[in-house]
């Protein structure tokens, strides 16, 4: 013990650690009025932490060949000790990701945290959910079964309504005519260097940019009122706030354990919620199963493009309403945060939710 702590103290002397402690946890303070929002992103930090964890137990035995790729995940559920709990919390995961993500963006925009001086926050942010969606859809992939095989041609062919260079584009994302090794190789690529690499410089410019300006204060109680953002760089500080340690950190706890019960909930008694029938069946090019569907948080964008006449119209909807999303901030440039105060975007933020639901709905059944 006494070792220990001399280590420690020479440490400590050099490079100041306890003061880095000091001023990030117990010293950093959050308003007194913060709520269960907020520990949204602790969650999520904590979901891809094991993502990232499972993913590499799991490329352990996985082999990304056309011939070996269903086999090895079937012995890896089957054979490989423990190798069904880790594939199936990987494969679970994923969907509780999208979930909190979209349960963050939803808290965000509703209490206005995108908007002036955190401009970046919310790109930062928002270009991480859409690189967790690729994750998601080059994940899919990997187990090349009947499923992960015709879906993965479904979407992919989308693209080839894209003008002047649909065709180019299907052929870089599939590496040929139709879906096969290159197809395989290219997603297995993305899934586990690029999108991960690109994924980590994005969390690191998400947490810089949210401990640099500071964390907004929710927009509700009688004392808040609009200001309008500093001309010159600002910290939003907390006086007389609650230390992020031990006190916001025992929030944060318990909802992640919270999403952490759910994740094993779906693992243990309803596995099959993720995985039908055809997740179980190898790839074959020349049978195309009935059914076959997105994940059902791809399953709005399936139906846009079934409602339009063409699939070019479908995607240029949805291109509109993705950058509309991101460029939000600089769109409302109002710097009032009250939803009570904001009815128009209120509405607007409600229709858009229903919206959402009932494409995914009227997707999943027709």
């Amino acid at each position: 013990m006494e070792l220990g702590r001399k280590i420690a103290d020479y440490i400590d002397a050099r490079l100041g650690i306890r003061d880095i402690l000091e001023q990030n946890l117990t010293k950093y303070l959050l308003p007194r009025n913060i709520n269960v929002w907020y520990t949204l992103g602790a969650v999520l930090l904590t979901l891809f932490a094991l993502q990232i964890g499972t993913g590499i137990l799991l490329l352990v035995y996985y082999n990304p060949t056309v011939d070996e790729a269903f086999h090895s995940v079937q012995r890896i559920m089957n054979e490989v000790p423990f190798g069904w709990l880790i594939r199936t919390v990987h494969a679970v995961g994923a969907n509780i990701i999208i979930l909190a993500l979209l349960l963050h963006m939803l808290s965000v925009l509703f209490m206005g945290s995108y908007k002036a001086p955190r401009e970046f926050n919310w790109l930062a942010g928002f270009f991480l959910f859409l690189l967790s969606l690729g994750m998601c859809l080059t994940g899919y992939l990997l187990p090349w079964s009947q499923l992960s095989f015709w879906a993965t041609t479904v979407a992919t062919s989308s693209s080839q309504e894209i003008p002047l260079v649909g065709d180019l584009a299907i052929r870089f994302l599939r590496g040929g005519a139709m879906v096969g090794q290159p197809t395989l190789g290219r997603f297995f690529a993305l899934h586990v260097i690029g999108f991960p690499l690109l994924f980590g410089l994005l969390v690191l410019a998400h947490l810089f940019c949210v401990r640099r300006v500071g964390i907004s204060r929710p927009p509700f109680g009688p004392d808040w009122h609009p200001a309008e953002p500093p001309a010159r760089f600002h910290h939003e500080e907390h006086r007389g706030g609650i230390p992020f340690f031990p006190h916001y950190v025992a929030k944060d706890a318990a909802i992640i354990a919270f999403f952490l019960a759910l994740l094993l909930g779906v693992v243990f008694f309803a596995p099959g919620l993720f995985f039908p029938p055809t997740a179980f069946e190898p790839a074959d090019p020349f049978v195309t199963p009935k059914g076959i569907k997105p994940e059902w948080y791809f399953l709005w964008a399936y139906q846009t493009l079934k409602i339009f006449p063409s699939e070019f119209l479908g995607l240029a909807v949805q291109g509109v309403a993705v950058t509309l999303l991101l460029l939000l901030p600089f769109l409302d440039r109002s710097p009032e945060r009250r939803p009570a105060k904001r009815p128009f975007f209120v509405v607007a933020f409600l229709l858009g939710i229903a919206l959402f639901i009932a494409l995914s709905v009227w997707g999943h059944y027709s």
